[in-house]
């Protein structure tokens, strides 16, 4: 009995005693009124609680009306047979008020648990459709379903070729060996496990069961309903399923797509040195004075670091691609790492005026391979994109939380619209054709190797400048020694 059924019955009682009392005080009072009086207390019970509550109340108001009421006053006995037909039909129409009042009371609370399960069913569908991360769909969903139904032990479990995968839900772990969930699978349809409240539902595309919905169901919670959450369970897994599909259908086009430019630009950028070489080289080979041989042979050399650069983003290219990159962390000053990415670059930056201010007096624990590698990258599209005439600025401090560089041009600057995409591979941004040539590669590859160092870079522009490339790698920092 609930407390709410403990009260009404005792409310109930009280009313009774309270009307009884009432009627007994008044001079002339009637068996009519005093019936009436005591039925209307019967129908309010049987309004607000059980069945048996309001039974067991009219038998109390039928008592207490032949007791107090019909003569002879303060015995149960009846003189008058008409008395006995008023007390029999008092008793009749205070059970069979009750009764009715309970069934309309049965209906409207099965009324309002269909609808609370449709409500539940909808918000648990409209969860399915928010969810749209498909390596944890499972996992939320199990959440989605224990939260929306108030079930504190509920599981998806899925066969694999590993076993089953099971996706707990509820507050507490739900624990089903695999000889259950396979005796269950091959069932296939909706029982409850001997020994406990676990109730199995299979969950079927189609006519095919895919997998299991086990719960721990209160009692209000029917197997019907179970179903229908299995029904939409099911619905959201195949979801789940076309979603991964077609994000894999979209990293095989995606793929595609950049190998097919991978092999546009290197068709390009390859033909370019390539013929230059071997112009170069047919000249060498004609009688030509030595300070000519000397020149082509160094035009020939920056091809060659040309080509040997494109290479060399092609590999880092494949590395990021494969997270296959090596992190060796060592102690370097500023100063190091701007010096060592100004000599990859050098022959881009021959003939441009390249002012640094780069922190010597400290040093960070970072890999300086990479990190200069990906400055270099930056310091290359500065040159690109700035005026031959113009500076390029650099600026390089070991802060206490790692290393800070920028990299300042005095380009036409960026874009805001073109922000987004800056960092995406093979994009060159609107002012390339005006530009030399280039992959496009070299931002994605900066930004992958900082990622792979424990950094990052953004962009921006200067005030009174043009673009500034930022890029910051953490790392644990020391002023820097001299030796004794």
């Amino acid at each position: 009995m609930s407390t709410r059924d403990v009260v009404a019955f005792i409310g109930s009682l009280a009313a009774l005693a309270v009307v009884t009392a009432a009627v007994r005080a008044m001079p002339h009072g009637s068996p009519t009124t005093v019936a009436l009086a005591l039925l209307l207390i019967v129908l309010g019970t049987a309004t607000v609680t059980r069945l048996w509550i309001a039974i067991v109340v009219s038998i109390a108001a039928t008592l207490s009306f032949n007791f107090f009421f019909l003569p002879p006053s303060g015995t149960l006995a009846i003189d008058n047979p008409q008395n006995w037909i008023a007390l029999v039909v008092f008793l009749a129409v205070a059970v069979i008020a009750s009764n009715l009042s309970a069934a309309t009371q049965e209906k409207a609370r099965g009324a309002i648990a269909r609808r609370n399960e449709v409500t539940r069913l909808f918000d648990l569908t409209r969860d399915v459709l928010r969810t749209t991360d498909t390596e944890s769909a499972i996992d939320a969903l199990a959440k989605h379903v224990a939260r929306r139904f108030e079930l504190s032990q509920v599981a998806i479990c899925l066969p694999s070729d590993a076993g089953w995968r099971v996706s707990q839900g509820g507050i507490e772990a739900l624990d089903i060996d695999a000889g259950a969930l396979n005796a269950a699978l091959a069932h296939d349809h909706p029982h409850t496990r001997a020994h406990s409240r676990v109730t199995i539902v299979p969950l079927r595309h189609g006519a095919r069961p895919v997998g299991l919905l086990a719960a721990v169901s209160p009692p209000m919670l029917t197997t019907g309903t179970l179903e229908a959450i299995a029904g939409v369970v099911a619905i959201a897994i195949e979801r789940a399923q076309f979603l991964a599909e077609r994000d894999a259908a979209e990293l095989v086009r995606q793929k595609a797509d950049l190998a097919s430019a991978l092999l546009a630009s290197l068709s390009h950028d390859l033909r370019t040195p390539l013929t230059a070489i071997r112009v170069a080289i047919e000249n060498m080979s004609s009688d030509l004075p030595a300070l000519d041989r000397r020149a082509q042979a160094r035009a020939a050399l920056v091809e060659l670091d040309r080509l040997t650069r494109l290479f060399q983003d092609i590999l880092d290219m494949a590395r990021i691609d494969a997270d296959a990159i090596l992190v060796d962390r060592q102690w370097v000053t500023a100063s190091d790492v701007v010096d060592a990415a100004v000599a990859l670059v050098r022959h881009t930056l021959a003939g441009r005026a390249v002012r640094v201010d780069a922190d010597s007096e400290a040093e960070t624990q970072i890999d300086p391979r990479l990190v200069s590698a990906a400055l270099s990258h930056l310091l290359e599209n500065a040159a690109q994109y700035s005026p031959p005439d113009q500076p390029i600025h650099v600026v390089a401090r070991v802060d206490p939380d790692g290393l800070h560089v920028t990299v300042i041009d005095h380009g036409r600057g960026l874009d805001p619209g073109e922000m987004d995409q800056l960092f995406d591979r093979f994009y060159r941004g609107r002012a390339a054709p005006q530009a030399s040539g280039g992959t496009g590669m070299g931002l994605s590859i900066s930004r992958g190797l900082l990622t792979a160092a424990g950094g990052r870079v953004w962009a921006g522009n200067a005030p009174g400048a043009g673009a500034q490339f930022s890029m910051v790698v953490a790392g644990p920092t020391r002023p820097v020694t001299v030796p004794q």
